[in-house]
Formats: C-alpha cells, sequence, structure tokens
C-alpha cells in the first residue's frame, strides 16, 4: 500500500483488520460479513465516495437504503453478461428511473461490452449455474468496478451481487478483497442479503414498481429459468 494515499490506505487497513484478510478461521468458522460491513460503516469518516457496482435496480434497492447515508454513493452500472441489448437497456432504465426517484446516489454509466463475458464463458458453455464461469463473471464485474474507483478516486467500491440468496457470498468477498489488494483501493465487504435484507429489496421494489426478472441475465441462467418452467 506504499504508493497508496494515505487516508484511503489507513481504511484499507481497517478494511483488512475487520475482514480478517479472508484467513480469519477459514475452514473452521464462517466469515459474518454483513457485520463486518457494519463496523466498517460506523467506523468511516463523513463523505467516504463509494463506488457500487450494481446488477440491477430490485437488488440495488436495499443495498442503496442501506448505504446512502453513510458513504456518498455511485452507482455503476457494468453487466456484460445481459443476453441481449434490450434487457440491457430495460435493467439500466430501470436503476436510473429508481435513482431519479429516491436521490440515494449518481450513477456512473458504462458500455454494455458483452464481448467481454463472451470471452469469460468461451468452452465453458456448459458448465453449471453458480460453478467457475460464474465466479469469473463476478470477478470481471467487480474487477472494472475497482478499476474505475481507482481512476475515479473513489474511497472504496462494493457490490450489490450478495443481496440475491443464489450468490456465493464468500466468493463475491473473496474476490472483493483480492481486488483490493490488486488495485489499491478499499473493498467493502457484504452479505446483503442477511437481516431479512433480499425481502426488503423486494418490498422496495413493489413500493416503486421496478421490474424484477426472474434470472441473472446471462443466457445461461436464462436456458436453465426456461427449463424449470418447462418441468412447472
Amino acid at each position: 500500500m506504499k504508493n497508496t494515499p494515505r487516508g484511503i490506505a489507513c481504511f484499507m487497513r481497517k478494511s483488512l483488520a475487520c475482514g480478517g484478510v479472508l484467513a480469519y478461521n477459514r475452514g473452521m468458522n464462517a466469515v459474518n460479513y454483513d457485520a463486518v460491513m457494519q463496523k466498517m460503516i460506523a467506523a468511516a469518516p463523513p463523505g467516504r465516495r463509494l463506488l457500487l457496482h450494481s446488477c440491477c435496480a430490485p437488488c440495488s434497492s436495499y443495498c442503496l437504503e442501506q448505504l446512502h447515508e453513510a458513504f456518498r454513493v455511485t452507482v455503476y452500472y457494468f453487466n456484460p453478461n445481459l443476453d441481449s441489448e434490450e434487457e440491457y437497456l430495460r435493467r439500466k432504465g430501470e436503476q436510473i428511473r429508481l435513482l431519479r426517484e429516491t436521490g440515494w446516489a449518481d450513477i456512473l454509466d458504462c458500455d454494455h461490452a458483452p464481448e467481454t463475458f463472451a470471452e469469460i464463458s468461451r468452452g465453458r458453455e456448459t458448465m453449471r449455474e453458480g460453478g467457475e464461469r460464474c465466479l469469473l463473471c463476478y470477478r470481471l464485474r467487480l474487477s472494472h468496478t475497482a478499476r474505475a474507483a481507482r481512476k475515479g478516486g473513489y474511497d472504496l467500491f462494493a457490490t450489490t451481487l450478495t443481496v440475491s440468496p443464489l450468490k456465493n457470498a464468500a466468493k463475491l468477498n473473496e474476490i472483493g478483497y483480492a481486488l483490493q489488494e490488486e488495485y489499491g483501493v478499499a473493498y467493502l465487504p457484504s452479505d446483503f442479503k442477511k437481516r431479512g435484507g433480499y425481502l426488503r429489496s423486494v418490498e422496495l421494489s413493489r413500493r416503486y414498481g421496478l421490474y424484477r426478472q426472474n434470472y441473472c441475465g446471462c443466457v445461461f441462467s436464462k436456458a436453465e429459468m426456461l427449463v424449470r418452467g418447462s418441468d412447472g
């Protein structure tokens, strides 16, 4: 961290201390990432800038409700996994509408870039959902977020992905901590599904009339969703 600004380096040390660098009783006790996040929020000086990767408006709703009073939040909407331009624009439009109606965050827009997801998926098309292909997708989106956070001078970066019951929070946070070291920007760990977070996101989605999708967005999850539908 020797080339990291002093204030941010200090916050990174606190992040690592709270998170135990993921070595905290590994294989013995699971890390409570929600508790780690709460400690970091309580310790955060006023005015810290957070770049929050958002997968969609419904998932971001609860996360933003939790974060917007503690940080100056900017949503980073980078989701190259979305299977069509139509779906990408529809979800992005809902994200923009939610931010406009709540005032909880600004947005840092970026291109769809589906070719980046196609590249990591090549040769992994038959892998199950939740496996290696998904982990590479997490890393793709979080690495772009960390890079944008460093370029934009943000104090921290985070993701909404942990609010989903279908996402592996431990793996997501492991990736986040690794990228913290790689890019020199503090990572805010999370497990937003804790304390009823997912159910709250459903409630907020109803309140704001948000479009809720029943698959993560990629062509592979869509295919699984269609198979489940045909089985029913």
